[in-house]
């Protein structure tokens, strides 16, 4: 069973940056693919970017230019640097992982252990 515990949101004026880190426990991390979903209020969970176990990577459109997926095995995090931002990525963002190392899917379903949440908000 792998834990998730994700942090570094908060708030920030709209161009502004933030770092979110998710720490890895209880898995053998360097095989695991990770993703970052987000979850506005009142939408559905959806997909924002996902690395596969050799440092592949898969966005979103709207993040795509802005956002950048890195992973550190040896600290068995994953991160997500989030520059630009917008009032749009609101959201309470999870990491999750997808047991498949080799497969960057878009879809929650694959993905089977999450973190908490970590909340961000973006002002105008």
């Amino acid at each position: 069973q792998v834990q998730l515990v994700e942090s570094g949101g908060g708030l920030v004026q709209a161009g502004g940056s933030l770092r979110l880190s998710c720490a890895a426990s209880g898995g053998t991390f360097s095989r695991l693919a990770m993703g970052w979903f987000r979850q506005a209020a009142g939408k559905e969970r959806e997909f924002v970017a996902c690395i596969i176990w050799s440092g592949n990577t898969l966005y979103t459109e709207p993040v795509k230019g802005r956002f950048t997926i890195s992973r550190d095995n040896a600290k068995n995090t994953v991160y997500l640097q989030m520059d630009s931002l917008k009032p749009e990525d609101t959201a309470v963002y999870y990491c999750a992982v997808d047991p498949r190392g080799y497969s960057r899917s878009t879809d929650y379903r694959t993905y089977n252990y999450w973190g908490q949440g970590t909340q961000v908000t973006v002002s105008s």
